[in-house]
């Protein structure tokens, strides 16, 4: 009965109220074995796979159709790898692997960690902003980010694989779909999002440090892009079992 509480049973429906996405580009050989053997990951050249590191809050986050006020707030950060996976229809689906999720609430650690796979965490959130520029960091979790939310020209981060920002915002979270594998059943859960008006701009990244990126041994990691969306309904289907094959 656990095992399908945590397969995402019913649909969910929150408001973003912003959404922050640092994506890193590193050779794909460092990401091939965090990944499951059903997936192959999203890569640009055949050369360079990527981490996003998603930092959101969310605003009346509830079961479908229930009402806003039984919604609650959350902070949420995601580290995601870029994935593919075909389907047993034979469509190639473009979505995210989860690596680790943590949350600046209990309750979401909670109730997170019975209706999804996605191992929530909790940790400290801190968000200060002063003139032009907006931090936020956690001492726990030993990350910081400084960003200049008035800069309007905005240049790709400094050796960005990408040409220009129509390459970058292909690599932008968040995908179509996430993936949750079960290696003994070889089960693959397909959990659909959907959004609308979701124009991503770029912002532009001061100073950036991620201690997760090192303790799962990334190499030198590039800052790829950075973007940021704001104000958004968001939802999220029931989750889709399928076996592989």
């Amino acid at each position: 009965m656990l095992s399908f509480l945590k397969n995402h049973p019913f649909a969910v429906e929150s408001f973003f109220e912003s959404s922050t996405v640092l994506t890193f580009a590193v050779p794909k050989e460092q990401l091939q074995n965090l990944i499951p053997e059903c997936l192959q990951l999203d890569t640009f050249q055949d050369k360079w796979a990527f981490v996003a590191v998603a930092m959101v809050q969310t605003k009346e986050l509830r079961p479908k159709g229930f009402p806003k006020f039984m919604g609650n707030n959350f902070f949420l950060i995601g580290y995601r790898v870029f994935v593919r996976y075909t389907s047993n229809a034979g469509k190639s689906l473009r979505g995210l692997y989860i690596l680790k999720s943590e949350t600046d609430k209990k309750k979401m650690e909670f109730m997170g960690n019975i209706f999804t796979h996605y191992n929530y965490t909790t940790t400290d959130i801190n968000q200060f902003e002063k003139g032009r520029t907006k931090e936020l960091f956690s001492i726990k979790s030993n990350f910081r980010l400084v960003l200049d939310q008035a800069e309007q020209e905005v240049s790709l981060p400094e050796n960005s694989p990408f040409a220009n920002w129509k390459e970058a915002r292909r690599y932008a979270g968040p995908l179509p779909f996430t993936f949750t594998y079960n290696k003994e059943t070889k089960e693959v859960l397909i959990i659909e999002g959907v959004r609308q008006n979701w124009k991503p701009s770029p912002v532009k990244v001061i100073g950036y440090k991620f201690e997760f990126l090192h303790t799962i041994k990334l190499q030198n990691p590039i800052l790829a892009n950075a973007f940021v969306i704001r104000n958004i309904p968001y939802k999220w289907k029931k989750g889709k079992i399928e076996l592989w094959k």
